[in-house]
């Protein structure tokens, strides 16, 4: 156990007997009341968010966690499977736990897989994957309005909003934030 003005960013904690990841963290200290803490928790089961206040000496539970680097085989139906680059040990996880990730997961694309108390619990993208365009309709020649966009479909089955230059068969870089087209590759 620890105090809630010790806990920050990436921690993991126990609330309402759940693990949930600190997303942000401010202690506030306002005029003449008493300090507190301001936190943005994500509840790591449900996937949702909420704002939590605790009182600055409150004492909280801080899991153990450890993150991993892996990279992506395969998908098995509901199961991604997943490999470790350096003991290449395996480990598949639940599309559940994978959620909307999925669109992203490009054979040997590097994740980031974090366990709390020696469960996997939550991945972690890298800030753009490239993916390669599997279909795309040719633009029209003569159509130089400016930023005039296609919708391109990627070979995890993303669909994604691209210039009229981009064919079929290109590797695009892809943001994983918001799945908007940020260049080729």
């Amino acid at each position: 156990m620890t105090q809630a003005s010790s806990v920050r960013k990436g921690n993991v904690i126990k609330y309402q007997n759940e693990a949930h990841l600190v997303m942000e963290s401010h202690h506030r200290t306002p005029g003449n009341l008493r300090a507190f803490v301001q936190a943005k928790l994500r509840n790591l089961r449900t996937q949702r968010s909420s704002d939590v206040r605790f009182t600055a000496t409150e004492n909280v539970v801080v899991l153990t966690t450890d993150r991993q680097n892996y990279e992506f085989s395969y998908q098995d139906r509901d199961m991604y499977s997943f490999i470790n680059p350096e003991t290449y040990e395996s480990i598949e996880l639940t599309e559940e736990l994978v959620g909307k990730n999925k669109n992203y997961l490009a054979p040997n694309g590097e994740i980031e897989i974090l366990y709390v108390d020696g469960v996997p619990v939550d991945i972690t993208l890298p800030a753009s994957v490239n993916l390669k365009v599997t279909e795309s309709a040719a633009g029209i020649k003569g159509d130089t309005a400016s930023n005039v966009q296609k919708p391109a479909t990627m070979e995890t089955g993303l669909v994604v909003q691209v210039p009229l230059f981009i064919k079929e068969g290109e590797l695009l870089k892809i943001s994983t934030q918001d799945g908007s087209y940020m260049g080729r590759a």
